[in-house]
């Protein structure tokens, strides 16, 4: 990765420019700081749109577009854990796995699915409008596949979200802290038909253009406006982790009190942490997804956190093998 890469991908995960030209304006902000490791060069907006398109195309980056509040829209969201017999669990081959997973590929609904070092060895989000989709999703999946023991959790509090990697999660460490079952928010009025229009479309990835959100027929005012209503996160580009230099990460579990979130959300390697209610054989309660560069550094990472909440009990689950991960399209 060059330096421009590197520069620009530290911004624009963050935030990349809400305007009819946005190379032009990244080229801008570039010239105007004098960064990426060249303070005389002057930078294009060509140069700018070539090194994101390289960033894209070496999978670097998944898609750059909108990350909404699945709440904020109507919708709740869960994380499920069951058991699928494979190798690791003492069966004789990966073929339940497989089939599995190729069931879930099928279900829009399920975002990301997950092998993970523990008994209950399958973890995968589900989002949906009522309890009862979720509860038909698991159901089905459980009758078509040897998914069984799925335990639906919710988020009882959300201290931390945030996928920006790198330096630009440096300053994105301050901790946020939402209590409630995930319950279905009320908008801040009736979304219009050019809303979800807009919504389920800045979902996806924008054009590989120089004027992408023209090229969209997305208004870059109402994106502006999603993000002023706090329906949308951000806009920016994300990551694919292992290919951004992070390829080792485990969701690490503490039997730990609930003010320990805000601990661990000041932590810049995990990038997000919630409390969950314990069930049957797993007391643990706070869930935190921690990401590093190397076995070890993962290591040194979950000990340290473990370290600042007073060493209470806790399981890593490392991720053995990602069966999905994509980004839910509201209103599709």
């Amino acid at each position: 990765m060059t330096a421009l890469e590197q520069h620009i991908l530290d911004v624009i995960q963050d935030a990349f420019p809400l305007e009819e030209r946005p190379y032009q304006v990244l080229a801008d902000m570039l010239n105007a700081q004098g960064s990426a490791g060249d303070a005389s060069r002057e930078f294009t907006e060509q140069q700018v749109f070539d090194a994101v398109e390289s960033l894209r195309h070496s999978g670097i980056i998944r898609r750059i577009g909108g990350i909404y509040d699945s709440h904020r829209l109507g919708f709740i969201s869960r994380l499920c854990a069951g058991k699928v017999p494979s190798v690791a669990t003492g069966a004789a081959d990966d073929s339940a796995l497989d089939f599995f997973a190729a069931a879930v590929n099928e279900i829009h609904a399920i975002t990301h699915n997950y092998v993970r070092s523990h008994e209950y060895n399958v973890w995968f989000t589900v989002i949906a409008e009522s309890e009862g989709e979720i509860c038909r999703i698991v159901d089905g999946l459980c009758a078509a596949t040897a998914l069984h023991d799925v335990r639906v959790l919710s988020a009882t509090e959300k201290f931390k979200i945030n996928t920006v990697m790198g330096k630009a999660s440096a300053g994105r460490n301050a901790p946020m802290r939402t209590v409630g079952n995930g319950a279905k928010e009320p908008l801040s009025g009736a979304l219009a038909a050019s809303d979800r229009e807009r919504i389920r479309i800045a979902c996806g990835d924008i054009p590989h253009t120089l004027t992408p959100f023209k090229d969209w027929n997305v208004s870059v005012d109402g994106l502006r406006e999603d993000l002023i209503q706090k329906r949308m996160r951000r806009f920016g580009a994300i990551l694919r982790h292992q290919q951004a230099g992070f390829a080792h990460n485990a969701m690490v579990c503490f039997d730990a009190l609930a003010d320990a979130g805000a601990v661990l959300a000041k932590n810049p390697h995990i990038s997000h942490c919630y409390e969950r209610p314990a069930f049957e054989g797993f007391p643990y309660t706070l869930y935190a997804m921690m990401h590093a560069q190397s076995p070890e550094e993962l290591d040194s990472f979950i000990k340290d956190a473990a370290a600042a909440l007073g060493n209470p009990d806790y399981v890593v689950l490392h991720s053995i093998r990602e069966l999905k991960k994509t980004s839910f399209r509201f209103f599709e």
